[in-house]
Formats: C-alpha cells, structure tokens, sequence
C-alpha cells in the first residue's frame, strides 16, 4: 500500500494523511497479551496520533507505561473478565456492559473527532462496532483471536461475524489463520492484512551457549487453555529423575489464580517442587529467554499467533510448539524448531527428551530459530500498522468524493 502525504478530508472534515489521529479501544488494562502488544505498538514512536481509551483502570494498569505524549483517557463501564458461552444471567450482564459502552465511546470526545478507531481486543471490537454503527469513522479490528465458537463462546462468534466483521473497514490479523476465519465476513471494500502483533523483538542474530542444569520454558499468561498443566506433565515424564528446571514466566490474568495453585499442587505432588518455579509476569524477557535451553507453547486449542513463539526465535532459543494455528507458520521441524502433535502429551514428552539429550541438535535450531524469515521488531510492525490506517483513509475519502457525482448521475 502506497499513499501520498499531506491533507485529506473525509465526509468534509479534515485530517492530516501524515498523522491521522487514531483512538486505540482496549476492554481492560490488565497484562495480557493484546496489552501487551499495544503498549509495545505505541512505544515505537508510530506515525499517528494515538490516544488510548479504556472503560476502567483494572488491578493492574498497563498503560501506565505509556509516554506522556500518548493521551489516555477512562470513561465506561468495567468489563467483566469470563467467557461468553457463561450463564444466561452473566451474558445478560455482559449484553448490558457492551451497550453502555459502547453509548459512551461514542459520545466520547476522543472517539468524536478520531480519524481512525482501533480496536485492539475482540470485546472492544464488540462495542466499537455498535457505537459506530451509524458513523462513517473507520473502524479497524485486530484479530487477535480464532473466528471460531471454540475461541469466541457462541454469543462472542455470533457477535463477530454477524456485527463487527461487517462493520469493520479493516482487520489486522495477527496470522494467516486467524486472518483466514474473518474474510467470509468482511465487506469487499474492506481492507484484510497480516501484520504480526508487536512483540518486543531485539534480532540480535545469535547468543552465547550457558551452562548449568537443563531449563525449560514457557512464557504466557498462566491459563488453563495455555498449555501449562500439559507441559508440566511431559517435563514430569522426560526429566522426572534429573537435575533439569522448569520455568513457567506470567501473571495470572482473568481470574486464575486458582489454576496457577493447582499448577503448584501437581508439581509438589509430582515430587518437583524444587526443580518447577512460577516466575508470574516478567518484565525483562529478553534476559529470561537468554536462560532457556528449550522454550516451549502448547496452547490446548490453536493459537491465533503465539507472541511467545516470536520471541523464542528472535532470541535464538530451540522452541517447541504446537503443529496448528499462528506458530505452524513460523516454525518448520526440525529446521527452526520442533513441531509437535497438538493435545498430545506423550509426543511433547518425546520431543523434549529428543531435544534435551542432544546439546548439538538444540544448538543447531536454536541458531536457525534467529535467522527466521520475517521477524520484526516492534518500528517495523508500527510501521505496517501506519500503513493500514493511512489505507482505510484514503479510501473513505475516495468513496466521499464518488457519492455524490453517483447521485447526480442518477437523476432525471
């Protein structure tokens, strides 16, 4: 996509093409990973004028990092954490929740005089579409998740595919296959590209071999869908009498606390409470990841993306993922990376015993994994993201100028 700079005008009002103003919508600001990514997105200095917009300051404020320079404003309702396939009483609340908020983000001064607004999660693509159902602001969506029942609960999918998916003016997916959910739902005129969320990346091209006990990872959310009972499982099979570590780095978002205990309750009863460590969040990944000799995601449904699976690469660390969804698309076995059988914990156990008696092996991939094609770091993916704005633009400016020569023609 090529533009132009300078001015342009849609429906009348003026916007500059160089910076359009672009009023980020997130439902929560707690540490997940759309947060995350948006916090990384708005740090590498974008070519818009951003703005974040959330409906309540959560436990945990993520945007707080933010540059000064990044306006951040609170006006809504809070959003309950939970999926929606959730009682017929909580989904009534949720139902009310998304049409209070979406009341107040359109009536909010920042969505009112944006040029672009984004939604950055998929509960704030929900109310974004109602509040601008009836305006000619464009709307771009971040997938972030499947476009399925699975990911979505049945209200959640009806919701997408049925409202927010023919509302929006674009939809940046973080893969091929979330991007691939979305296409039968979307307008013609609709803008779909994959840009991969931005994940702190540092492409450094290689790292120096460690020594001491085997350690491995996983670096996500604590969440039942994550993968970490089943890793823990499989590490329990493959190093069950050794000296090897593992290490499980994030919060416990979204109200699992109780599994991250229970995680630490089968680890006690596995007799590998010494050698299984909780680290919760982890600011300096960079550094955690260095630590790794086998880094690991297994999400138990298929993962949209897989931010974790980009940083095992770029920081040159051997990964095993899951054979579907986003990380299949990075990773090539036994060339990059190990690709396993999904759901399946005794073909995750053989692949970590293959890995962690073979020091020649994790080292081969783990060099490969940094060479991986299409890495980015977080300027570049900024810049795509500016691309894509600066496209639904443009071509709203186009279709205001057609309207009303194609009215004029139509007459007499």
């Amino acid at each position: 996509m090529q533009f132009s700079g300078g001015r342009g005008a849609v429906d009348g009002i003026g916007y500059d093409a160089d910076r359009p103003r672009v009023v980020h919508l997130d439902h929560t600001t707690v540490r997940g990973g759309a947060e995350l990514a948006l916090v990384r997105l708005l740090s590498a200095d974008p070519a818009w004028t951003p703005a974040v917009l959330v409906p309540a300051i959560d436990e945990v404020d993520v945007f707080a990092s933010l540059a000064p320079t990044v306006v951040r404003r609170t006006c809504g309702v809070r959003q309950e954490a939970g999926g929606s396939d959730a009682s017929p009483v909580r989904l009534a609340g949720l139902a009310l929740r998304l049409l209070a908020q979406a009341v107040l983000t359109r009536t909010h001064p920042l969505v009112r005089t944006a040029d672009v607004v984004a939604a950055n999660s998929t509960r704030a693509a929900a109310y974004a579409a109602i509040a601008l159902g009836l305006s000619r602001t464009p709307l771009v969506v971040h997938l972030r998740d499947m476009i399925d029942q699975e990911s979505l609960g049945t209200f959640g999918y009806r919701l997408m595919t049925r409202l927010v998916l023919p509302r929006a003016d674009a939809v940046i997916g973080n893969s091929k296959a979330t991007l691939a959910g979305a296409l039968p739902f979307l307008r013609a005129d609709a803008v779909p590209v994959v840009i991969p969320s931005a994940s702190g990346l540092m492409l450094s091209g290689g790292r120096t071999p460690r020594s001491g006990p085997l350690r491995i990872g996983m670096l996500a959310r604590i969440d039942p869908w994550k993968g970490q009972a089943e890793l823990l499982e499989a590490f329990a099979d493959a190093f069950g009498g050794g000296n090897e570590e593992l290490e499980l780095a994030g919060g416990a978002p979204f109200e699992h606390e109780a599994f991250a205990e229970r995680l630490r309750g089968r680890a006690a009863a596995l007799g590998l409470a010494d050698r299984v460590h909780l680290l919760g969040h982890v600011d300096d990944t960079h550094a955690l990841l260095g630590r790794w000799d086998i880094a690991v995601q297994y999400s138990t449904r298929a993962e949209p993306m897989g931010q974790n699976v980009l940083q095992y690469l770029a920081a040159g660390v051997a990964a095993v993922v899951a054979d579907e969804g986003g990380p299949a698309e990075w990773v090539t076995d036994r060339v990059n990376g190990r690709r396993v059988a999904p759901r399946d914990v005794r073909e995750l156990t053989r692949a970590l015993r293959e890995l962690g008696g073979d020091d020649q092996e994790r080292q081969r991939l783990a060099e490969a994994a940094g060479r991986t094609p299409g890495l980015l770091e977080d300027a570049a993916v900024a810049a795509a993201h500016a691309e894509v704005f600066r496209e639904v633009l443009h071509r709203r400016e186009q279709h205001a100028r057609r309207r009303p020569v194609q009215g004029r023609a139509g007459i007499g």
